[in-house]
């Protein structure tokens, strides 16, 4: 119990934020390209299953089982692998002592963080945004088909592609409560950036000869 608590305190502790990756040795672009590879060759694989597999097999049963079993592999392989040791990130659940299910969400942090290439960060977020979006652009296509087969594998790859990216998310800034006052952060900013450029544009406005009436009173 005490080490399931220490490690649901540590969950809380987050130090790496987007973008903090290229400030982190710039000296060797990949450190780890066999994770690499294997990052974004499950996810490639199942992409192009998806679109060619009727190229090979006119089984529909037959390709969303292929498609299902690369979606697993990558899913595992970026939750437990390239998370790790592309970014420094990790995130994973648990059973408790009372039968509750416990999520925890780490980082790197310290010393540690030398150990992640900028350029391996970069191609690990890039990899999972950009499938991301393209199965959701898939999921538009297919609604105006009457196919149930590709719709559901459209939805799984979303659905475990989500997850992971979800997971690291949390892992990067902590807990719901500071993602919202990350959000919140920002817009604040931007909220008192566009009101004094508004206020300095009308006040240049009103110094100029014949630019208001309140002026030439």
């Amino acid at each position: 119990m005490a080490d399931s608590s220490s490690i649901m305190e540590e969950s809380n502790d987050v130090t790496l934020n987007f973008g903090e990756e290229d400030e982190i040795d710039r000296r060797k672009r990949l450190k780890h390209p066999v994770a690499v590879f294997f990052h974004l060759f499950f996810r490639i694989a199942s992409l192009l299953t998806y679109l060619f597999c009727s190229w090979f097999s006119n089984s529909e049963i037959t390709s969303f089982i292929i498609i299902i079993v690369l979606l697993s592999m990558d899913f595992w392989t970026v939750k437990n692998i390239t998370g790790r040791l592309l970014v420094g990130l990790r995130w994973w659940n648990y059973v408790d002592d009372e039968g509750k299910s416990q999520w925890v969400f780490e980082s790197r942090k310290g010393s540690n963080q030398t150990k992640i290439s900028a350029d391996e960060a970069r191609i690990f977020w890039l990899a999972l945004i950009i499938t991301e979006m393209i199965w959701i652009v898939f999921m538009f296509i297919r609604m105006f088909s009457f196919s149930i087969v590709w719709f559901m594998t459209i939805i799984v790859g979303i659905l475990m592609n989500g997850a992971n990216i979800f997971g690291y998310v949390r892992c990067k800034y902590g807990s719901q409560q500071k993602m919202t006052s990350v959000a919140s952060s920002f817009f604040t900013t931007q909220f008192f950036k566009s009101m004094f450029s508004s206020a300095a544009s009308t006040k240049g406005n009103e110094s100029k000869p014949g630019g208001s009436k309140v002026g030439a009173l």
